[in-house]
């Protein structure tokens, strides 16, 4: 009798492990084709149990009139709490319905899903005040304490936001700050000093000095591991974008993204490695898809490259580049490989390479190939002597230059180019290797071809107004 007990009492436990088995999420590896040895991806998976913001006090509609706080927190409170139970019960997917959906920050969690359904809004307040308190981030390669992006998670593992749905923030506030006034140049050098200083980051407070214009992203990722961000659109940001720092394993796919503000940028990937990039629309302001890995004495103390990243079938309608490196840049770029990219409408640089005698670092083995594009300023530029504002706000402590090496551009149509090739290595430090094959420019506006501290420029069929690029 005990032995038929037993075999009952194994046969439900094996019954419920197949069960389990059955309905668990299949895993996804993604194994790429690259010019190096690109890791497989393993795209986040999460339980199938929902939690949705509703059930957690969520109030769909536009409950208050910009500028008005009176009710902007009622939705941020549901979001966290769904985020919270979903994370407690060991991971699922935070559902947000069909509708419009105001509130303040969302903080993600591990084993966290925010799914944005079709025909749902997530608009977020622009009253500066429910961003803080101040959360570890980072201006323009240099970490700090600032208002937290609109969307944040800070060393989180297993996290997504997928969804046919919109993250739109309310841009009045943001917008009047794009101006920097006085005060923010005032803040940047503080933060710049505080850096070269090695002043511990808990103790560079952005938000306590006044009103000083330090927008916050639109979407952080903190130090996260095991992301997906795939499906859903963006609609206008107060700073950058998407902004992937000090990640590991990510996959963005499928995403709409439009904002026209300053500073702009798509997608930044800083000090981020194992990443890939596809099936993306960027309509920017600035720069579309952007290679980092933080500026000057913060990059050298983190140490940490951003590589192994894949760029694929994506369109860029404008921006300032199509895939733009530096000129935060000191921690190093390494295996970077952008392929089957069009650009129908207008771009500032196609590719671009920008650094300065500040930053050191390196940038290796880069790959930028398979590109239509329309018209543009540049088809293809490295710049060793961008500083922008930087150049006179604050001294020179360091000088320290950039190796630049094994640099490849093939396969490449432009229409129009007001300048097709411009290259400007620095007499310090020239460029090593740079391939350019196989490239058409049908017509010119200002010149064909400058390059300067090139060491090793290979060139193979590349066309220019019609006419062939030959040796000097």
């Amino acid at each position: 009798m005990k032995r038929t007990h037993s075999f009952l009492a194994l046969a439900v436990v094996a019954a419920s492990l197949f069960l389990s088995c059955k309905h668990a999420p299949q895993v996804e590896t993604i194994s790429l084709e690259a010019p190096f040895q690109m890791p497989a991806l393993t795209v986040p998976t999460f339980p199938e149990r929902e939690f949705p913001i509703t059930a957690y006090g969520a109030v769909e509609g536009l409950q208050h009139a910009e500028g008005d706080s009176t009710l902007a927190c009622i939705n941020t409170e549901a979001f966290s709490k769904a985020i919270s139970a979903c994370n407690k019960a060991g991971g699922g997917h935070v559902v947000v319905p069909e509708g419009v959906w105001l509130c303040g920050p969302i903080h993600l969690e591990s084993n966290v899903d925010l799914h944005l359904s079709e025909g749902a809004t997530v608009e977020f307040c622009d009253i500066p005040a429910l961003y803080l308190p101040a959360v570890q981030t980072s201006w323009e390669g240099l970490e700090c304490l600032n208002y937290s992006p609109l969307v944040y998670a800070f060393g989180c593992e297993n996290i997504a936001i997928t969804g046919k749905g919109c993250l739109k923030p309310r841009m009045t506030v943001w917008r009047s700050w794009f101006g920097r006034p006085e005060g923010h140049y005032e803040a940047l050098k503080s933060l710049y000093e505080m850096a070269v200083a090695d002043v511990p980051v808990a103790q560079r407070d952005m938000t306590a000095r006044g009103n000083e214009h330090m927008r916050p992203h639109l979407l952080q990722l903190n130090r996260c591991k095991g992301v997906l961000l795939e499906d859903f659109s963006i609609r206008e940001s107060p700073f950058w974008t998407i902004h992937l720092l000090l990640c590991e394993n990510a996959v963005v796919r499928g995403l709409d993204v439009y904002a026209h503000g300053h500073n702009n940028d798509g997608i930044d990937l800083e000090m981020t490695r194992n990443v890939l990039v596809e099936n993306c629309i960027f309509d920017q302001g600035d720069d579309a898809v952007v290679i980092k890995s933080g500026r000057n004495h913060d990059a050298w103390r983190l140490h940490t490259p951003t590589e192994n990243v894949v760029v694929r079938n994506c369109t860029v309608r404008n921006g300032h580049s199509l895939l733009g490196i530096g000129s935060e840049m000191s921690g190093g770029v390494n295996n970077i490989y952008m392929h089957h990219m069009q650009c129908p409408d207008n771009i500032n640089r196609l590719f671009f390479l920008k650094t300065n005698h500040r930053r050191g670092g390196f940038i290796r083995n880069v790959t930028f190939e398979h590109v239509d594009a329309n018209k543009v300023l540049s088809a293809f530029e490295i710049d060793t002597d961008v500083l922008y504002q930087w150049r006179d706000l604050v001294p020179t402590y360091d000088t320290v230059y950039t190796v630049i090496d094994s640099i490849a551009m093939r396969h490449v149509h432009v229409a129009y180019a007001n300048a097709a090739i411009d290259l400007k290595g620095d007499e310090h430090q020239p460029v090593g290797t740079v391939v350019i094959d196989d490239v058409r420019v049908d017509s010119i506006g200002t010149f064909a071809t400058q390059v300067k501290n090139v060491s090793n420029l290979v060139k193979h069929d590349v066309f220019i107004n019609g006419q062939k690029w030959e040796d000097n």
